[in-house]
C-alpha cells in the first residue's frame, strides 16, 4: 500500500494495534491475486518475495474467520459474498471497503469507507 494513501493509513493503524484485522482464506487468496496484477506490482514496486512476505504477515497477524456455512448475499456482485460472509462469521465491528457494491449494504451491515474508518480510529 502507498503509506500516505487512506488505505495505507488504515494498514499502518492496524500494524500499530489500533484495531484487529479479520480476513478469511478466500480474502487472502484474492489479496494475493490482486497484488500479482502487473499494474499493482509496478505501482508498489513489489516482487514475488515481497508479496509472499506480506501475505505471510497477514496470515500470521490477522484473525482468520472460517466462513464455511455462512450465508451472505451481495446483490450487485456475487464475488463479494466472501467479504460479507467474513464480516458475518467474525462478528466484526465493521467492514472497511471502497467497493461500491458492498457500500450499498451499509444501511443493513456495519460497512464504511476507509476514509470514514480513519476518522473513527484517529
Amino acid at each position: 500500500m502507498l503509506p500516505k494513501s487512506t488505505p495505507g493509513q488504515v494498514i499502518a493503524a492496524w500494524r500499530v494495534g489500533h484495531f484487529n484485522l479479520v480476513l478469511s482464506e478466500p480474502m487472502l487468496d484474492e489479496i494475493g491475486t490482486v497484488l500479482n496484477y502487473p499494474k499493482i506490482r509496478k505501482r508498489l514496486l513489489w516482487n514475488d518475495d515481497t508479496i509472499g512476505r506480506y501475505l505471510s504477515l497477514l496470515r500470521f497477524e490477522a484473525e482468520i474467520a472460517d466462513i464455511q456455512g455462512t450465508q451472505a448475499h451481495v446483490p450487485r456482485d456475487a464475488k463479494d459474498n466472501m467479504v460479507l460472509a467474513t464480516l458475518l462469521a467474525s462478528k466484526a465491528d465493521s467492514l472497511v471497503t471502497g467497493d461500491l457494491d458492498l457500500l450499498t449494504l451499509a444501511d443493513t451491515y456495519p460497512i464504511c469507507t476507509p476514509s470514514d474508518f480513519t476518522k473513527r480510529i484517529f
